[in-house]
């Protein structure tokens, strides 16, 4: 019987310590120093209405918004994961083929190759963010689409790129859904002029 009240002690201890007190531990840790990423890193709409995360990528198929990476599981947050098909997959490379052709038709006016990281998924399949490089080759075909100066989208995106993190580290970046929302707050949303 001493055994028993033992194991149901430490069990409850245990219970206690890693299923109470650790993850309320981590909350209130990551709410002070990281509270929007804490919070699921929301986005909101000049109404206030909730657009996506700033953690998480989302489809843009309309010409008159920049696009993201593509993605492996279609920007499922539940299903997170790249193909796991290598460089040699027929499979991969046809849909990189199917990817630079649809790309290529879409922005004819576009400085030079595709950029890499538009037919490339990341490892997630959920990233939200491309290169500058990768949103101002797609400045021509945004711009015509919306009817506006290309000065006017591309002063948007400049506002929109972020830096490093900590100045050193990564490359610069610009969340796609922030730059699309940002396009909508200052022309209005595509389709309804």
């Amino acid at each position: 019987m001493s055994n028993l009240i033992i194991a149901l002690r430490t069990s409850l201890a245990t219970l206690l310590l890693v299923g109470v007190a650790y993850p309320l531990g981590v909350t209130v840790v990551g709410q002070l120093i990281f509270p929007r990423e804490a919070r699921g890193g929301l986005i909101h709409d000049v109404q206030g209405d909730v657009r996506g995360s700033h953690l998480l990528g989302q489809a843009f198929t309309l010409p008159a918004y920049f696009q993201g990476r593509p993605s492996a599981n279609a920007y499922d947050p539940l299903n997170s994961g790249g193909s796991n098909l290598g460089p040699s997959a027929a499979k991969l490379v046809d849909r990189v083929r199917q990817d630079i052709d649809r790309l290529q038709r879409e922005n004819p006016n576009a400085p030079g190759r595709v950029p890499a990281e538009l037919v490339t998924t990341s490892a997630s399949g959920l990233d939200p963010h491309v290169s500058p490089a990768a949103a101002r080759w797609q400045l021509p075909r945004v711009a015509k689409a919306r009817g506006v100066e290309l000065s006017d989208v591309e002063a948007i995106l400049a506002r929109h790129e972020e830096g490093r993190s900590l100045g050193i580290l990564g490359e610069s970046t610009v969340n796609v859904l922030e730059l699309n929302l940002a396009l909508d707050q200052r022309f209005g949303r595509p389709g309804t002029k």
